[in-house]
């Protein structure tokens, strides 16, 4: 059996707005689908964002909640592109749901955040070094699968490039500048290409020095998607050897939030960390 699709980030947003919808109004999703005629499970797909609503469903759902005005408008938007897929749906057989989400996040934010402590943002890797970090954490693989997931990496950075540039501010562990992936030459390519890339207007690199000590972030790297307000509220993705994490509740991707900007204050500055990144690469040969 297939694996289900994550649901885009608007179908994201849209299942949550629904179903805080339907609590503000005190009704169960069992009586909602009996006032519909439709079946519980149906009410209990739309608001986990398994199923994408028609049209048709959506506005009975608005006119049973009472919702008009801009509220709707901005939800029968939403609607409308619920159920779009990205480029990476060509690729499902590769990637498992987690994954799949990400990139759909990527793909819908305004801004990323990324605290790295291990290894190059996969946002900022090049082609060789990609290959390098996806065949040491997937050697099961045939060699084509790691390809088509180098492709993905790939495609994944057009998002800065593209006409309307995510904003990525990424805050590195300067221990991340002497951990060599696949040997100098690799990584003297790689360092060049990071320096490279933070002269971009909506690029800042900042690397957080090894004196810096104990900080808000020592458990490990998480990134911080922001959305424009009409679309999603922040999301933290948090990797794990196993499996992947996803933090919403607002308390908490504040905190996250002020973590990041403690690190920030931490760091060197953007000027700075492209000299030391240049620097590092200068001493590989």
């Amino acid at each position: 059996m297939p694996e289900r699709r994550a649901p885009s980030v608007r179908g994201r947003q849209l299942a949550a707005e629904l179903r805080r919808l339907r609590d503000a109004l005190r009704l169960t999703g069992e009586e909602v689908a009996e006032r519909l005629g439709w079946s519980p499970s149906k009410i209990s797909r739309i608001e986990t964002g398994t199923t994408a609503p028609s049209v048709a469903d959506l506005r009975q759902l608005l006119d049973t909640y009472e919702v008009s005005g801009t509220q709707r408008e901005r939800l029968e938007l939403l609607g409308q592109t619920a159920g779009q897929r990205g480029w990476w749906d060509a690729y499902a057989d590769t990637l498992n749901s987690d994954y799949a989400a990400l990139i759909g996040l990527e793909d819908q934010a305004a801004s990323i955040r990324w605290y790295a402590a291990q290894i190059i943002p996969g946002l900022a890797q090049t082609e060789v070094y990609a290959r390098e970090i996806v065949r040491s954490g997937s050697w099961t693989y045939p060699p084509g699968e790691i390809e088509r997931r180098v492709q993905v990496r790939m495609n994944r950075q057009k998002i800065l490039t593209r006409d309307q540039p995510v904003t990525l501010a990424v805050v590195l562990d300067e221990a991340v500048l002497h951990h060599q992936v696949g040997g100098p030459q690799l990584m003297r390519a790689q360092l060049r290409h990071l320096a490279e890339l933070s002269g971009l207007p909506n690029v800042e690199v900042q690397v957080l020095p090894d004196t810096a000590g104990a900080h808000a972030a020592v458990h490990g790297e998480f990134q911080i998607l922001g959305f424009p307000e009409l679309i999603a509220t922040d999301v933290v993705y948090l990797e794990h050897l196993t499996s992947s994490i996803y933090v919403e509740r607002e308390a908490e991707v504040f905190r996250y939030s002020l973590a990041f900007d403690q690190l920030r204050a931490l760091a060197l500055s953007a000027d700075d960390s492209r000299a030391l990144i240049e620097q590092q690469a200068a001493t590989l040969s």
